[in-house]
């Protein structure tokens, strides 16, 4: 679990007021060579700073410093720019979607996990530390409500229609539904020990038991379990796969990484990734990016042969982009998956 001390760091006071951002043109995508897979990018929450790794080479291009503490990313829904939270820092960085390089910054309170909903009406923020969670303004950035949310605001998830959003309170063990067409809680209700990642799925919102040692499959109306499903202790965070057929849940205490069938939730497959995985993305080749929260590296891994290789990256990797993945929008991925949290 992420403990809530780590986080006592002094801070500017939080903003209250909306946040404008400059408008900034939509960058060219670069012409790739046949074998040129792309970049991954890792956010290393304790180093202050993000890896630039080739992903066909698996070697590190460079090391680039941020203020503090960056966790989460957020694509725009144009694409124009990759929005990278630093948490403790309250400010929110814009990179170059294809180079990661940094354009701009601007002010945010705590931006921890950060999501656009469908057809980009809002942007999502949690700010774990100050447990508040910020509706903005999907295209302008403005800040629509913040609501206070005790304790530990943490993973995000939308309804398909864009009408309700699901965060998880990470201290307390419960899940929040969030009405975005009146700005208000719909309701509240305990799930299990230190819930983290949340994931809409098939009419039913999905979350991982953090303190527990499975995902809870719940009623989105209102909370309500239905069924559990045993991944691992720890049960983290959910992704599906490229094809949407199979869903991905990292299990950071066992340190293993779950693959369920998506139709019938039943576990098929469990992989074997050491030191806290967490995030997930998926490379052209089909492998997965894993962070690997407790080791400072972050783990390839093959899905046929079982088998992953580690890359030193800063200390407590967290999330993780790739800039030519299939999964982003507008490379072939489904419509649902698109509404699966980062």
């Amino acid at each position: 679990m992420i403990e809530k001390a780590q986080y006592q760091l002094s801070r500017r006071a939080a903003l209250t007021a909306a946040i404008g951002v400059a408008a900034i043109s939509t960058p060219e995508r670069p012409t790739f060579a046949a074998a040129d897979q792309g970049l991954a990018l890792v956010l290393n929450s304790a180093s202050a700073s993000f890896s630039v790794i080739d992903v066909a080479s698996r070697k590190l291009i460079r090391t680039t410093p941020v203020l503090r503490e960056p966790h989460h990313w957020a694509l725009l829904p144009d694409q124009s720019a990759l929005l990278v939270g630093d948490t403790s820092a309250n400010t929110l960085f814009h990179l170059n979607p294809n180079t990661g390089e940094i354009v701009q910054r601007t002010p945010m309170s705590d931006p921890y996990q950060l999501w656009f909903g469908p057809g980009g009406r809002h942007l999502v923020v949690t700010a774990l530390a100050v447990e508040h969670v910020d509706i903005y303004d999907g295209k302008t950035l403005q800040l629509l409500k913040r609501l206070r949310l005790p304790t530990m605001p943490s993973h995000i998830s939308f309804a398909p229609d864009g009408n309700t959003v699901f965060v998880s309170l990470q201290s307390n063990g419960r899940l929040v539904g969030i009405d975005l067409r009146t700005l208000t809680t719909s309701w509240q209700v305990s799930v299990g020990k230190a819930p983290a990642g949340v994931f809409w799925h098939d009419h039913q919102v999905l979350v991982g038991i953090m303190g527990g040692d499975y995902v809870a499959v719940t009623d989105p109306a209102n909370g309500r379990e239905i069924r559990r499903v045993k991944t691992g202790r720890g049960a983290h965070n959910l992704f599906y796969a490229p094809d949407g057929q199979s869903i991905y849940v990292t299990n950071r205490v066992e340190g293993s990484v779950s693959l369920l069938n998506a139709a019938t939730l039943d576990v098929v497959r469990t992989y074997n990734v050491p030191n806290g995985p967490d995030c997930i993305a998926f490379a052209p080749d089909g492998r997965l990016w894993v962070s690997m929260r407790w080791g400072g590296r972050g783990a390839v891994l093959d899905p046929k042969t079982g088998t992953h290789e580690t890359i030193a990256v800063g200390r407590s990797p967290h999330g993780v982009f790739l800039t030519r993945s299939p999964t982003l929008p507008g490379a072939g991925r489904p419509a649902a998956l698109s509404l699966s949290t980062a």
